[in-house]
């Protein structure tokens, strides 16, 4: 079909089963099976391209791909002409510069002179030019954690999630220099039927964002507290207020923000709420 998007993702790893898990959420059915690169969906105008990531953001800019699924490290890194359609907020870490555990570390300057094994020399070295540090970098692809054991350099630049692998390597973090997340990128020329699918795409993703990021509330209150419990929840336009079977109460309905949920609760219960349920939302649409 001519306005089929073609999606590139990681073939394999944290990213690739965060993208998957994304994907058949938005209800896009998709089966790939062992070793295939490529695949097409039964119930959505999409066919998957099953690249490395690195990759990625190249396939993006040329064309062979329309949209991909990539870290935002490796946009930024790479340099390459997308466009960053949407934040997807899954499969965080960060770009961090490690040495040895026993090193003495007192600040960027002390990693003047230094020689730095990382596979991000772009941000690296932007990192370096903004603190006005001279160090070498040595740039080398995978298993990046391993070159101070091996005399190759005093310090890393590596992608951390947990840090264990930094900590099994005897390797402590020392500066953060780039917040990272999965990001959907597209070519900047899709035609305007390829617009229109990605807009559908993007609308199933923001509806199982919002759901994710609320809670729906369900409560009892005396019917006279009624004004102080919806002051607590405005909900999406207003709170439902139903009358119970014993006269004088009522049950109120609302959409609350999860972080606001635990600041609000002794309020509401203050109120007079109580058998107060909380309830994920599956998809949420404004």
């Amino acid at each position: 079909m001519e306005n089929t998007l073609r999606l590139a993702v990681q073939k394999s790893g944290r990213l690739s089963e965060g993208s998957m898990k994304l994907i058949k959420s938005c209800g896009i059915s998709v089966s790939n099976g062992i070793g295939k690169l490529k695949a097409k969906a039964a119930n959505f105008p999409v066919e998957f391209f099953f690249l490395r990531d690195d990759d990625i953001p190249g396939y993006v800019a040329d064309g062979i791909a329309d949209i991909g699924i990539v870290g935002e490290n490796v946009i930024v890194e790479k340099q390459k002409p997308v466009d960053t359609a949407h934040r997807l907020g899954f499969s965080k870490c960060r770009l961090s510069i490690a040495i040895e555990k026993a090193a003495q570390y007192n600040g960027p300057q002390d990693l003047q002179g230094m020689r730095i094994a990382t596979s991000y020399p772009n941000l690296l070295g932007k990192f370096l030019d903004e603190n006005d540090i001279k160090a070498e970098v040595h740039e080398i692809s995978g298993s990046v954690e391993i070159a101070p054991s091996i005399g190759l350099a005093k310090a890393v630049c590596d992608i951390v999630s947990s840090g264990s692998t930094l900590f099994t390597n005897g390797l402590k973090e020392v500066e953060t220099i780039f917040n990272s997340e999965a990001v959907l990128i597209a070519n900047k020329a899709l035609s305007e039927g390829k617009k229109k699918v990605l807009e559908q795409l993007l609308f199933r993703i923001k509806s199982l964002q919002q759901a994710k990021n609320n809670k729906y509330i369900l409560l009892n209150a005396p019917e006279k507290n009624i004004d102080a419990i919806i002051e607590q929840l405005p909900g999406m336009r207003s709170p439902t207020v139903l009358p119970l079977a014993q006269k004088g109460w009522v049950s109120v309905h609302s959409v609350i923000n999860e972080n606001d949920f635990w600041a609000k609760i002794e309020d509401l219960k203050a109120a007079g709420a109580e058998g107060i349920l909380v309830v994920p939302i599956e998809k949420m649409i404004l």
